[in-house]
C-alpha cells in the first residue's frame, strides 16, 4: 500500500499546527500533510465544511430501518460482523459501513467507543460524506474511491481529531458499482498500516461474499459507463475495461438494440464528419476481437445479446417514475469526457430527466445526494431547489454554498468581460 494512502509515523502535533494554518489562511504545509490529506481538505473548504460542525443525522430510525434492508450491503454484513466484530470489541474499535452517499448504515463495536462517538453524531443514519462532513476515512475513501487512512488532526474537523480510521470502498462484484464504504474507527492504536490493509481485506471479502450470494447469470452482459470515462464490460465471468472509443460504440448499440448502419454509427461517434468509415471499421474490428464475433454482428452493426447497462437501468427507473431507484443506481454522468454526439445526446437527456424529477419530487434528501455528490457539488439550479426545500437547521450551510457559486460565476462573467491589456509600442 503506497504511503499515500496510509497515515505512516504521524505527528500529531504537528498535524494541528498545520491544520491551524490551513483554516486560518489557506495554506497547507508539504509535510507533515500528506498530499492525500491536502487535497481533502481543499475539498472541504470549497464545499463550506466548517472545521468546528458535527455531522448531520438524516436517516431516522424507521427510514433507516428501510434503507438497510433494502441496501446491497446488507447481505454482507454477516461476514463484515464476522471478520471485524471482535476485533472493534475487543480494541475498543467501532465498526461501520456507509452507503455511496457517505450515511451511516451500522456503527457498531466496544460500548464505551460507541459513547464517545455519539458526542460527533458517528452514528448510523449521520451522513459522513467527504463534502458534508470535511476529511475523515469513509467519506474519503468513497470521495477518491480507494482505501484511506486518517488520523487525528487529518480529520477536517476538530471534534474528530482524537480519532483514527480506515476505510475501503465496497463495489459491486459485477458491474463495478461503488455501494458504499467498510471502516474500523478507533484511537491512536490503529495509525498503523496494517489497519488499512486489514480493512481493505474485509471490503474485497464483502464483495466476494456478494458475488457469492448473487452469481452472474449465465449469458448475461452488463455494461457500466455512468460515472466512467472507460466502460466496464462483464460477460458471464469475463471482466473487460474498454478503450473510450470502444465504450462510446457499445453504449450506442445498447441505446439502438435494432442495430445502426456504418454511415449512421459514424455520424454518432465522431464530431469530425472528415472521419473516414475505415477508421471506424478499424475500431469495430478491434472491439469484435476483443468480445468476439458472436456478440458483435453487422449489417446493421448490433448486439446479439441483451445488455444490462447501468444507464438504461435509470433510465427505466425515471420512466416509471421511481426517482429515489433511479438516483440510487446514478453513479455519475454518462461517460463524461465523451464528446461522441450521440453518447452527449444520451448523457444530457439522462442528467436533464433526473435533474428535472428531482426538482419536482422537491425531496431535500434526494437534492442534497444530488448537491453533495461529485457531480452535482458545483451544479447552482440543483442548489437553489435544496435552498427551497431545506429544512431550517441545514439552510444556513446551502445558502452558503450558494452563494459562494454565484460568486465563482459572478467572478467568471467578469474575468470573461474583462478587456484585453494594451500592448505598449
Amino acid at each position: 500500500m503506497s504511503d499515500g494512502w496510509v497515515a505512516a509515523e504521524p505527528d500529531a502535533g504537528a498535524l494541528r499546527r498545520a491544520h491551524e494554518v490551513f483554516t486560518s489562511g489557506g495554506q497547507v504545509p508539504l509535510p507533515p500533510v500528506r498530499p492525500l490529506v491536502a487535497e481533502s481538505w481543499r475539498r472541504s473548504a470549497r464545499a463550506r465544511v466548517s472545521p468546528d460542525g458535527a455531522a448531520c443525522v438524516e436517516l431516522a430510525d424507521d427510514e433507516l430501518a428501510g434503507h438497510r434492508e433494502e441496501h446491497p450491503l446488507s447481505a454482507a454484513m454477516p461476514v463484515i460482523r464476522e471478520l471485524m466484530g471482535t476485533y472493534a470489541t475487543d480494541g475498543e474499535h467501532l465498526l461501520a459501513v456507509c452507503d455511496a452517499a457517505g450515511r451511516m448504515l451500522w456503527v457498531e463495536g466496544h460500548p464505551g467507543t460507541l459513547r464517545r462517538a455519539r458526542a460527533m453524531n458517528f452514528v448510523a443514519g449521520a451522513r459522513w460524506s467527504e463534502s458534508v462532513a470535511g476529511t475523515n476515512a469513509p467519506g474519503t475513501a468513497i470521495a477518491v474511491d480507494r482505501p484511506v487512512q486518517v488520523f487525528s488532526a487529518e480529520h477536517f474537523r476538530r471534534p474528530v481529531q482524537a480519532w483514527t480510521c480506515a476505510a475501503a470502498p465496497v463495489h459491486d462484484p459485477y458491474t463495478g458499482r461503488l455501494l458504499g464504504a467498510v471502516d474500523i474507527t478507533g484511537g491512536d492504536r490503529l495509525a498503523h498500516p496494517h489497519s488499512l490493509a486489514f480493512v481493505q481485506a474485509v471490503a474485497r471479502a464483502a464483495e466476494s461474499q456478494l458475488a457469492l450470494l448473487a452469481p452472474a447469470p449465465a449469458g448475461r452482459v452488463r455494461l457500466a459507463a455512468l460515472g466512467r470515462d472507460e466502460a466496464l464490460l462483464t460477460v458471464d465471468d469475463r471482466r473487460l475495461r474498454l478503450s473510450r472509443r470502444h465504450s462510446e460504440i457499445l453504449v450506442v448499440l445498447v441505446h439502438r438494440p435494432e442495430g445502426v448502419s456504418g454511415d449512421d454509427l459514424l455520424t454518432l461517434l465522431y464530431e469530425d464528419e472528415s472521419v473516414a468509415p475505415v477508421t471506424l471499421r478499424a475500431e469495430l474490428s478491434r472491439l469484435r476481437g476483443l468480445l468476439g464475433p458472436e456478440l458483435l454482428r453487422s449489417r446493421p452493426y448490433r448486439l446479439a445479446a441483451t445488455v444490462d447497462a447501468d444507464f438504461a437501468t435509470v433510465d427505466r427507473r425515471l420512466a416509471s417514475g421511481a426517482v429515489s431507484a433511479a438516483l440510487a443506481d446514478y453513479a455519475g454522468p454518462l461517460l463524461p469526457v465523451s464528446r461522441a454526439p450521440g453518447v452527449v445526446r444520451l448523457r444530457e437527456r439522462l442528467t436533464g430527466g433526473l435533474r428535472a424529477a428531482l426538482v419536482d419530487r422537491g425531496d431535500p434528501g434526494l437534492l442534497a445526494d444530488w448537491t453533495y455528490s461529485s457531480w452535482g457539488e458545483d451544479d447552482v439550479e440543483m442548489w437553489r431547489a435544496l435552498s427551497e426545500v431545506v429544512p431550517a437547521s441545514g439552510r444556513p450551510q446551502v445558502v452558503a454554498r450558494l452563494r459562494a457559486l454565484d460568486a465563482e460565476l459572478s467572478a467568471g462573467a467578469t474575468g470573461l468581460q474583462r478587456p484585453a491589456p494594451q500592448t505598449r509600442r
